[in-house]
């Protein structure tokens, strides 16, 4: 794992979308189509606002959230929404977004729909990934029941899970998918969360599943 410290959060936006922007660039190179998959949350939305911009083929990316909260996609607290406002706009407009919801009645039912969807895109290419203080990353928050088997080397791609003390339900991808990204980048902000990155050294993934991630993690930390 490295760690990439910035001055302050804007720097890091910008800094970190023009990687981001190289890197796909660079796989695009060796490939006819690439995966760029991304969080919501609120820190990356400087990063889309800075990278939707740039130089890129994007119409030969497919972009894919690494998890969606079980609402509809105009629902203000939806990932998709989120993505479509802030990322899928000016040049990057041309990108194709792979949809993690599916109007069913619940998550579970949505799985293996979500799986035949996302599966021929494999690997990612390009991973952009949150982390909240308790650990988690995409949807694997610590306490879930059936985090353990999205850990799991051998987890499908896409899990249902029910996160304590959330609102809604979600759909994460798992570790095998995040994990085997050809490029693996952590953006974070404040205090809280670089400490909450440091304790994670010392716990056991089901505590802070980030853990299960730090090989060949870049984190981009701005106070």
């Amino acid at each position: 794992m490295e760690i990439v410290e910035y001055v302050d959060p804007e720097l890091m936006a910008i800094d970190l979308a023009n990687r981001l922007a190289g890197e796909l660039r660079a796989a695009l190179s060796h490939s006819g189509r690439v995966l760029f998959a991304v969080p919501g949350g609120s820190t990356p939305g400087p990063v889309f606002d800075a990278l939707c911009a740039a130089q890129i083929d994007w119409a030969s990316v497919d972009v894919l959230l690494t998890d969606e909260r079980w609402v509809r996609p105009d629902h203000p607290r939806s990932n998709t929404r989120l993505v479509r406002e802030r990322l899928l706009v000016d040049r990057a407009a041309r990108a194709t977004l792979l949809p993690m919801y599916q109007p069913t009645d619940t998550p579970e039912a949505a799985v293996a729909r979500v799986i035949e969807a996302i599966t021929p895109h494999l690997p990612i290419a390009v991973l952009l990934l949150g982390m909240g203080e308790d650990g988690h990353v995409a949807s694997l928050f610590p306490g879930s029941e059936g985090l353990e088997a999205a850990l799991a080397e051998d987890a499908p791609p896409v899990v249902a899970l029910r996160p304590p003390e959330a609102e809604e339900p979600r759909l994460t991808l798992t570790r095998p998918v995040l994990d085997g990204a050809l490029s693996k980048h952590l953006a974070i902000t404040g205090a809280a969360k670089r400490e909450a990155l440091e304790r994670a050294q010392g716990r056991p993934e089901s505590e802070a599943p980030v853990r299960a991630l730090f090989g060949g993690l870049t984190v981009h930390w701005a106070p």
